[in-house]
């Protein structure tokens, strides 16, 4: 495991257990001690974390970067792998609409290496990261408040906006897949943004992997309909796959274990 790789998990594991002693990140990152206490002063110094008597915990304005984070790296291999199939749907010289979803960053994140001329319009300051510079994009990042736990646009600003644009195709992520086959978000603003979206583009693909089916969140985006290509990992039932198409939706269904295999090569 390289240094980054420690840090992010043990960064990770503060976030999602709390304070912990110095012998249980030991434990966790499979480190000796002295490492530890040399990456915690590293993260100290960064403000991620603050260390206690015996151990350590997250800072308290580190916990939004962290959680993040920690989405961003929870089943990477499967949104990688979506994210590739996604990167073959792109159509050159289009417009097109990126999310502030974890998994649509990581096509943002595949333009970067192989780009396209596009022009590119997003809610997520990630994404507009990615992608500044990249050749043959041309990038437009909304206005609005800042919804810094998801490093997003949203609100009327970004709403009015929207309302006079149109995009040939809308890449899109989800908080929770219901059992009643509609999509949710944790928050009402990005909900919201989200029906705008999906009410200004030609077509859209719904990137999602398989670990957000049968969850609930509070807000409603949508149904899933013949309005959606949903993209979506092996690991996802059978019986989910069936509902899609019985909703009308195309499906493609991407596997992460070529991913994988390409990680441990490299």
């Amino acid at each position: 495991m390289t240094k980054d790789e420690r840090l992010s998990l043990i960064s990770q594991h503060l976030y999602s257990h709390g304070e912990s002693t110095i012998q249980t990140i030991a434990e966790v990152a499979d480190a000796s001690l002295a490492t530890v206490r040399r990456d915690l002063l590293s993260l100290e110094a960064d403000g991620i974390i603050h260390r206690t008597h015996g151990g350590a915990r997250i800072a308290k304005n580190a916990g939004v970067e962290v959680a993040f984070d920690l989405r961003e790296n929870q089943n990477l291999f499967a949104k990688r792998a979506i994210a590739e199939v996604a990167y073959e749907q792109i159509v050159p010289g289009s417009t097109i609409f990126l999310d502030a979803g974890t998994t649509v960053l990581q096509l943002a994140r595949r333009l970067r290496l192989d780009p396209l001329p596009l022009s590119v319009f997003t809610n997520c300051l990630n994404v507009a990261q990615v992608l500044m510079n990249t050749p043959g994009i041309k990038i437009v990042l909304l206005g609005g408040q800042l919804r810094a736990e998801n490093a997003s646009m949203v609100g009327a600003l970004a709403e009015a906006m929207i309302e006079n644009l149109w995009f040939d195709q809308l890449f899109l992520g989800a908080g929770a897949i219901a059992p009643d086959a509609c999509i949710y978000s944790l928050d009402a603003s990005e909900a919201q943004l989200n029906q705008k979206m999906l009410a200004r583009a030609g077509k859209t693909w719904l990137l999602v992997d398989s670990s957000k089916f049968d969850q609930r969140l509070t807000y409603r985006v949508a149904p899933l309909d013949n309005a959606l290509t949903v993209i979506s990992d092996e690991q996802l039932s059978a019986s989910w796959w069936a509902r899609l198409r019985d909703q009308g939706c195309d499906t493609l269904q991407a596997s992460s274990q070529g991913i994988a295999e390409q990680d441990n090569l490299a």
